[in-house]
Parts: structure tokens; C-alpha cells; sequence
């Protein structure tokens, strides 16, 4: 099993190269990552935005002018649905969003004649690497779906399990974490954790073992977990985590972000293709990570 992001790196470059659209690309952050992500041969890229600021962040970076290929589109909007057609045209194989806001980039994805629109949920799937767990764990929803019901909660599942496999973890387990580790009436996130345990014992989300509800300590501490009772094949050993809102996913993520020296990426799912969606405040690595993830799940889902 994978347990941290060099080994995806290094997964990566076992597949043909792939190719990002990047949106409104004069985004120096952004194009420092695609440039790492080229010269390691993770990814090649087509920057569609302000030529002539491109070529400025460019200079800047040191990136030589013919490195990529640019397309010049000074309007935001038009840019982020040009780089999206690039993908839905098969000319690229993800996209990645630059110095756009997130609103007029989503609008693009979900254009219903140029877009990438599915009919699925579009979820965030965060892969962090914790110095104090021996595997890779993935967090969703951190960044997309505020409240999500019983169904969405599914297809988010259904998309992580996509991502759990890319790296490599043929039946992942999935916690769906509340406040507490009983079902509670009065409590809707421990009824959906037990409806969705059921619906997985009864085939309807498969390729993985879903339990909960689980308390995040339970769901990763085995110690926990025994002190309490549980006895469960998820208790103590959970890939993924789900979490109920997407206010407990940010603080988790932005806790494991900054007080325990984890390293992440994360991208979209439930598109035609993988979308790269990250923020002014993620690292060159975080970005670099986004577009290894993405590449892999190109790859092992073409």
C-alpha cells in the first residue's frame, strides 16, 4: 500500500504523461507547480489566460517562453470555459483552476454544452500524508458540498472510493464520523451513518467497507476504539473519512494542514474529468500533489 505522496509520484510517471488545461493561468503559485509537474514528467500543460501576463509570471519563475503552449483569452470566464472545452474535447485530460474565482471556474465545469457535467455529485477528495498514521488518509467533503444529504453522502463516498483506488487501496474503509459513535434521533449525521453501513452490507455502495457512525478518535485510533467497545473493521483503521458537514471537513483539514506536518493534495470528482481545485494558501507541493492525484486518476479511469 501507499503511504506517502513520493510513492505517488513515483506511480505516476509509470503512466503516459497527461495534460492539464489550466484557467486563466497568470498565476505564478500555479504555473511553478505545472512547471515541477513537467520537468518531473508527471504532466504537460495548456495555460489559457492573459498571454502576455503569463509570459510576465513566466519570466518571474524562469520557465522558459515555449514551455507550454498558450492560449490567449483575457476574459476570465471565457478562459475557464476554454480550458474546460479543452478537456471535454479530449485535448486535455483534467483542469485546473489559476487565478480565478472559484464560482466563475465552477460555472465553466458545469456548462451544459462545453462543461463537464456528469449528472453526479461533485465532491473534494482530500489525500493527506500524516507523519502519525502508517497509511494515506483521505478526507471529504472539505470544500464543496456545505450540507449534503443522505444520497449525496453516497456519491460522496462513491468518488473517494475512486481516488482510494488510483493510489493503490483495493478495499478501502470508510468512516462516516459524528460527534458521537451511537445513533442518536436526535442527531441526523448518526442516522445517515448507520443508513449508509447498511446500504454498503447491502451492496448498494460497494467497493469498499463503510461503518459509523464513528467519532474521529475511533475511526483512527485503535486504542480508541478498543477503550470504547467498537469492534468494527473500520474502527482504528479508517482511509477514508467522511464527515457530515463541510464545516467539520475544513477545520479537519485546515488542522491537519497546519499542526501536524501533514502534507495533502486534493481534487474534484464526479466531472468527465478530474478538476483541480486548489487555494491561494495550498504549497507548491500541495498543488504539485493535486496534479499527481489527478494524472493517476486520468489514468486508471480512462
Amino acid at each position: 500500500m501507499i503511504k506517502t505522496f513520493d510513492e505517488i509520484l513515483e506511480m505516476v510517471k509509470n503512466y503516459p504523461t497527461k495534460k492539464i488545461a489550466v484557467a486563466v493561468a497568470q498565476d505564478e503559485p500555479v504555473l511553478e507547480a505545472v512547471y515541477e509537474a513537467k520537468k518531473m514528467g508527471i504532466a504537460d500543460a495548456i495555460l489559457v489566460g492573459d498571454k502576455e501576463k503569463i509570459l510576465e509570471c513566466e519570466k518571474i519563475l524562469n520557465i522558459p517562453e515555449d514551455t507550454f503552449e498558450i492560449i490567449d483569452e483575457k476574459d476570465n470566464a471565457k478562459a475557464s470555459l476554454k480550458a474546460v472545452e479543452l478537456v471535454s474535447t479530449k485535448q486535455a485530460h483534467m483542469v485546473m483552476k489559476g487565478l480565478v474565482d472559484t464560482a466563475t471556474f465552477l460555472r465553466a465545469v458545469l456548462d451544459k454544452e462545453k462543461g463537464l457535467r456528469t449528472g453526479k455529485v461533485l465532491s473534494h477528495v482530500a489525500v493527506f500524508e500524516v507523519p502519525a498514521l502508517n497509511r494515506m488518509l483521505l478526507l471529504t467533503d472539505a470544500a464543496m458540498n456545505i450540507a449534503p444529504d443522505l444520497m449525496t453522502k453516497k456519491q460522496i463516498i462513491e468518488n473517494a472510493v475512486v481516488v482510494a483506488k488510483a493510489i493503490g487501496m483495493e478495499m478501502p474503509k470508510v468512516a462516516v464520523v459524528a460527534a458521537v459513535e451511537v445513533v442518536n434521533p436526535d442527531m441526523q449525521p448518526t442516522i445517515d451513518a448507520a443508513v449508509l453501513s447498511k446500504m454498503n452490507d447491502r451492496g448498494q455502495i460497494k467497493g469498499c467497507i463503510v461503518d459509523g457512525p464513528l467519532a474521529i478518535d475511533n475511526a483512527l485510533s485503535e486504542e480508541a476504539a478498543k477503550h470504547k467497545g467498537i469492534k468494527s473493521p473500520v474502527a482504528g483503521h479508517a482511509d477514508i473519512i467522511l464527515v457530515p458537514n463541510i464545516e467539520t471537513g475544513n477545520a479537519m483539514y485546515k488542522t491537519l494542514t497546519y499542526t501536524s506536518n501533514a502534507k495533502n493534495g486534493g481534487i474534484i470528482l464526479g466531472a468527465a474529468a478530474p478538476v483541480i481545485l486548489t487555494s491561494r494558501a495550498d504549497s507548491n507541493e500541495s498543488k504539485l500533489y493535486s496534479i499527481a492525484l489527478a494524472s493517476l486518476v486520468a489514468e486508471l479511469t480512462k
